[in-house]
């Protein structure tokens, strides 16, 4: 069904919800006029940041350059405007949700994590009161935990589902189920117990992993029906106060205050309408507000304090000693202007707007198959009791291969990427949700955790299970167009399945048939054609006619690296410019040479250490151990002028044993587990050879879409940073090597690189520009389970032979031994 046919279906099925039909601008309009941005990109990760416009913006910048807004804790007129200022977007911001300013104040805050930190801090826990909370929590609402339990409170998570019987008719508590999960409590001797103690609990109106708007009537269950609900738990002791999550739900469908009142309300605004990010707020109401404990105080917050004595008298004003120091009040005038846009559209069309292109595509997604007739999708929360939920603008998703097996995650996220299609992998911080949905144990989280799984990293099938999941969030700006370009993107890259195949098999790779001229037995001879080092990680690497070989690989590869004052290795996937930071080694002056466009000065750094001036460490990155020699002050300076950043230079002496638990190598992490690495990623070398780079130069050159500036992109072997190039034989005739000799040095084959968008760096002119080629076209017919795999990994086998010549040179013919382990 070609496009225009299949709109024309989905506006039958959802024209009254789509595109704003009554609004003075329809979604058309919207999107070509105020985000020209967007040209060629989709972008479906609303539920992470929704985007601002252009008007906004304009709105925004004018309101700024023809205003003077002072620090508010004046009383000049360009305070005093301030001040009037921030009290319009309190009131913007009750009204947004329904909420009277003589029931609620409106705490400006940091963030959303900011309110959060603030309800902890300042609620009234004690020994006897319970802190609960939905399994779909962000870990944002987790934090507050530690202020229950280091007070002595209880905390323990619900689930919670529809009940198996109903009592009376219309009762709210007819319909809901409460499942505890165990309390968890910390030492409380010390602590008294109050005879009414506060409790509070905290849910999302909209589970940012999910998408499952929560219903509102929980609010009034808590607060009325508690003692019926956590009956014999424990738990209905004393007094319930409500907090809502709503940085996520807000954003389309904000809860009404008037009718559903929560004590505590967190808002985010970049999450409602783009900008301005770094602040949010914090809506607590007039009773909430009578209890809350607030030690702390700062800037205006405090209409009196002396400084050498005990003597502070803290505003009588809730809002004005919650809002420590100045307001950010630059970021809070821009807010009226967001609103503005929202109104403009209404909540309600903007609900139902988002809401019909999630529809789509997960109606779309269902009906997917494999062609043995198995479903591709895995849709999470797709089964809820509409009693207690309903569904928003997020469907979060895994896909599986027709043999049943998980696609990961981040394969689906690199793979989008490369089409233009942004969107979000993971768990989303919401630890609960993710485990819930995924169906992991506490002991598979323990497990994920010490074979070296952690948030943001490619690890995203661990025994066999995903370790998170795709999401595709929509906003008020997105269109039909965004969500029929995914459905492609899945169809294209998963359904029908390029090149992936459920075992590695070379012959699918090398499906393009060799040019004529190599096929006479003399051009098969392969060659070493290069040899190339490369002594800092991520920094240019030298390269040399002869080069001596070590038990970590090639002598001095990969032998130092950069570290961020925070602890994160610097490469050049983050920091672009090291690619200018070129290197050279030379072994007669036992000394290796850096230099870099933004140093004047040449920096040599002699190879003998010296242990009386290095201080020593251990580094832990990539699940090893290494034992790391610290450079001196002024190498560490050197460096951080040629990187742009504070850092420091790291040498390895050795790594260590594998960090996670019992040596786990089939924890389904990469590595050469039983080799010596320097600060490799995998393995101690890389060969590519010259004519699968000619082959893959020919399909670029072919494929008209990935013309680049009107010419087609072609690369040299050199993007794919080897040590080794090799030359002869046949393109990708290296993939069904196991093992090989040059010379008379032997190298265990240990499979195909996987590679990342760092082959699409280019440098031009000075800066780093990076392309989706040619990760792109390789994605197409070099991805096997879930790697985009270019060259092959090696192991330098040392032999008693080769200590006596441990050097590799240039034009040294490459012999095949498939027979050698």
């Amino acid at each position: 069904m070609s496009c225009d046919m299949e709109k024309e279906e989905f506006l039958k099925e959802f024209g009254d919800d789509y595109g704003y039909p009554n609004a003075p601008n329809k979604i058309d309009e919207i999107r070509a006029t105020q985000f020209k941005r967007l040209d060629g990109l989709v972008y479906l990760d609303h539920a992470g940041a929704t985007l601002y416009s252009e008007s906004q913006m304009e709105a925004i910048f004018k309101d700024l350059n023809s205003n003077v807004f002072g620090n508010p804790h004046s009383q000049s007129n360009s305070s005093l405007a301030t001040t009037d200022c921030i009290e319009e977007a309190r009131q913007q911001v009750l009204n947004f949700f329904n909420a009277s300013p003589r029931e609620y104040y409106c705490v400006f805050t940091s963030g959303a994590t900011a309110a959060f930190k603030l309800v902890g801090e300042a609620f009234p826990f004690s020994k006897g009161s319970r802190f609960m909370y939905t399994m779909e929590n962000h870990n944002s609402v987790l934090g507050i935990r530690e202020y229950a339990l280091d007070k002595g409170a209880g905390a323990f998570a619900v689930d919670i589902e529809g009940a198996d019987t109903a009592s009376k008719q219309g009762h709210p508590k007819s319909t809901i189920k409460f499942l505890q999960h165990q309390t968890q409590k910390r030492s409380e001797a010390h602590l008294s117990e109050e005879a009414d103690p506060f409790n509070l609990f905290a849910f999302p109106s909209e589970c940012n992993f999910s998408g499952l708007r929560f219903n509102l009537d929980l609010v009034k269950i808590i607060k009325e029906e508690s003692d019926a609900l956590l009956k014999g738990s424990q738990s209905d002791r004393g007094r319930w106060m409500v907090l809502i999550d709503a940085a996520k739900g807000c954003a389309t469908n904000p809860p009404d205050l008037s009718k559903y009142k929560a004590d505590f309300v967190v808002i985010s605004f970049y999450k409602i309408f783009g900008y301005p990010t770094g602040l949010g707020a914090l809506l607590v109401r007039n009773e909430a507000a009578s209890v809350m404990r607030k030690t702390y105080f700062g800037g205006g917050t405090v209409a009196a304090s002396i400084a050498d004595i005990d003597f502070v008298k803290r505003r009588e004003g809730f809002q004005e000693f919650f809002e420590d120091g100045t307001a950010s009040f630059l970021n809070i005038a821009a807010i009226r202007h967001g609103f503005n846009i929202l109104h403009s559209l209404t909540m309600p069309a903007i609900s139902r707007h988002s809401a019909s292109l999630a529809t789509y595509v997960r109606n779309r997604l269902l009906a997917l198959r494999h062609g043995n007739g198995r479903s591709i999708c895995t849709i999470y929360a797709l089964n809820y009791s509409k009693e207690i939920y309903s569904s928003g603008p997020t469907v979060t998703f895994n896909l599986k291969r027709s043999d049943g097996s998980w696609f990961g995650h981040r394969e689906v996220e690199k793979l989008a990427s490369l089409s233009g299609i942004q969107l979000r992998t993971g768990c989303f911080c919401n630890p609960g949700a993710c485990a819930k949905y995924l169906g992991l144990t506490h002991s598979d989280l323990l497990s994920n955790v010490e074979a070296g799984h952690v948030c943001w990293d490619d690890h995203d099938v661990l025994n066999g299970k995903p370790t998170g999941a795709v999401r595709v969030s929509f906003g008020y700006m997105s269109t039909f167009e965004d969500a029929r370009r995914f459905i492609n993107f899945i169809e294209y890259d998963f359904l029908l399945l390029r090149s992936e195949s459920a075992h590695f098999n070379p012959l699918i790779l090398r499906r393009t048939p060799p040019p004529a001229e190599v096929n006479d037995r003399a051009s098969l001879r392969c060659s070493l054609k290069s040899i190339t080092v490369y002594p800092v990680k991520s920094c240019a690497g030298f390269n040399a006619d002869s080069w001596p070989l070590s038990s970590t690989g090639l002598l001095h590869d990969r032998e130092w690296l950069l570290k961020s004052m925070n602890g994160e290795v610097l490469t050049q996937k983050k920091v672009p410019e090291m690619c200018y930071i070129t290197t050279l080694i030379d072994l007669d002056l036992r000394a290796l040479f850096v230099e870099s466009p933004r140093c004047k000065e040449k920096l040599k750094i002699d190879l003998n250490s010296d242990v009386s001036l290095t201080r020593r460490d251990e580094l832990g990155i990539y699940s090893r151990r290494y034992e790391v020699e610290t450079s001196s002050d002024e190498v560490d300076s050197w460096f951080s002028k040629a990187v742009g950043r504070p850092c420091t230079l790291l040498r390895t002496s050795g790594s260590l044993a594998f960090a996670g638990s019992n040596g786990n190598k089939n924890s389904g992490m990469c590595g050469d587990w039983d080799a010596q690495l320097n600060f490799v990623n995998e393995a101690q070398l890389l060969l590519v050879s010259e004519e699968s780079v000619a082959d893959l130069n020919r399909r670029l050159n072919s494929n008209m879409r990935n013309a680049h500036n009107g010419e087609s992109v072609q690369v040299n072997t050199m993007r794919f940073r080897p040590n080794l190039v090799i030359s002869g034989g046949t393109p990708y005739a290296e993939d069904g090597w196991n093992a090989l000799r040059i010379g008379q040095k032997y190298f265990k084959s240990l499979g195909g690189c996987n590679r990342c968008q760092m082959i699409n760096l280019i440098p031009q002119a000075g800066h780093v520009q990076r392309l989706n080629e040619p990760l792109a076209t390789l994605a197409a017919y070099r991805r096997i389970q879930g790697k985009i795999l270019f060259g092959i990994l090696l192991r330098y086998e040392v032999s008693d032979d080769a200590e006596s010549d441990p050097w590799l040179h240039v034009g040294q013919e490459i012999l095949v031994d498939e027979d050698r382990v």
